[in-house]
């Protein structure tokens, strides 16, 4: 990971003129509570809630799939945007848990909801649904996608070691959905960066099932199918990664952290969420947190925060939304988004 020293450079963007007609979420009923978890796996609730303050989270029911949460989000997006299926021009799904290789989850999602536009997935683990974003986005500010719906979700009960008791807690399963369109020139990304750095892939990586280890019998009994992390590594990058990405983004907007209405980080871990936001100065009542109750739902994490903070009405016109992802690939993204 750059011995970890990675340098954030201020390659920061401005995509300004489009705005978020409606946003959805879902979760699955499923909840799996740290006493769940401890009857079933013998893991420490305590420990679970001072490392990283979940208490609870959301797995998939056996018959559903990411693709069925990203539809179900969808149908609530859409719904709250009073917009009909058939005036969707672009379909964008950030996942890291398809439901398979291929066809695409969006592919699924689109004939699921009879869609009539080009649909596809972009796999940037837990910043997916801000690389997502920031796609459909340019779509949307070039004239060529009118009505944009982007879907961030995962199934991470899918890929998680029920024997690892550091990794397996922190996920949960969930999606969320925005709809894109052209706005004002005032809305939209004040300013935006993204970034990777692929150095530090093995810090969080899923090493089975792609070409390069196929998902044989030997594979399998290893558990390499499984989702790995170096937890140590990872939480001091991302509190480096959230703050400075942060900090390059808000002075690109010549924004203060007075400006900022929400503070909407990647639910990952409450020690990231704290460390970064004590750091930038944001007051606590300004951070938006859910991850008690969700965990890290890795694409599905910002867009579901964001639905949550919709349905409260804790959003108007105007408001300034700091948004960021951050995870496996290395990879992040940061937005500064003018409601």
């Amino acid at each position: 990971m750059s011995n970890g020293q990675l340098h954030v450079e201020p390659r920061t963007r401005s995509l300004t003129g489009i705005q978020i007609l409606g946003t959805g979420s879902y979760v699955p009923e499923n909840v799996v509570t740290n006493h769940d978890l401890r009857d079933s796996h013998g893991f420490d609730p305590e420990w679970i809630v001072n490392r990283t303050g979940i208490h609870e989270r959301r797995f998939a029911l056996p018959h559903q799939a990411t693709s069925d949460l990203c539809t179900q989000a969808a149908i609530r997006c859409l719904k709250a945007a009073g917009c009909d299926p058939a005036e969707v021009d672009l379909l964008v799904v950030g996942t890291f848990t398809p439901d398979m290789c291929f066809p695409s989850t969006g592919n699924l999602v689109q004939d699921r909801l009879k869609l009539n536009c080009p649909a596809f997935d972009i796999q940037a683990a837990c910043a997916g649904f801000i690389f997502a974003l920031i796609t459909a986005a340019q779509f949307v500010a070039a004239g060529t996608s009118k009505r944009a719906l982007v879907i961030g979700g995962d199934c991470n009960s899918r890929v998680i070691n029920p024997g690892d008791q550091k990794s397996f807690p922190l996920f949960g399963d969930g999606a969320g959905a925005v709809l894109l369109a052209p706005g004002s020139p005032e809305q939209g990304l004040v300013s935006y960066q993204l970034g990777s750095d692929g150095s530090g892939g093995d810090l969080l990586s899923r090493p089975a099932c792609g070409s390069r280890i196929p998902p044989t019998v030997e594979a399998l009994q290893q558990g390499l199918q499984y989702l790995t992390m170096d937890g140590r590594a990872v939480f001091k990058w991302a509190v480096r990664i959230l703050t400075d990405s942060t900090v390059e983004v808000m002075k690109k907007a010549d924004c203060r952290v007075d400006d900022v209405r929400w503070f909407i980080p990647h639910q990952a871990n409450v020690r990231i969420i704290h460390a970064a936001s004590d750091v930038l100065g944001f007051h606590r009542e300004a951070v938006f947190k859910n991850l008690e109750r969700y965990g890290n739902t890795s694409a599905g994490s910002v867009p579901i925060a964001l639905d949550e903070l919709v349905q409260a009405g804790s959003i108007e016109r105007g408001d300034l939304l700091l948004t960021s992802g951050f995870g496996a690939g290395l990879n992040w993204g940061t937005a500064l988004w003018r409601w």
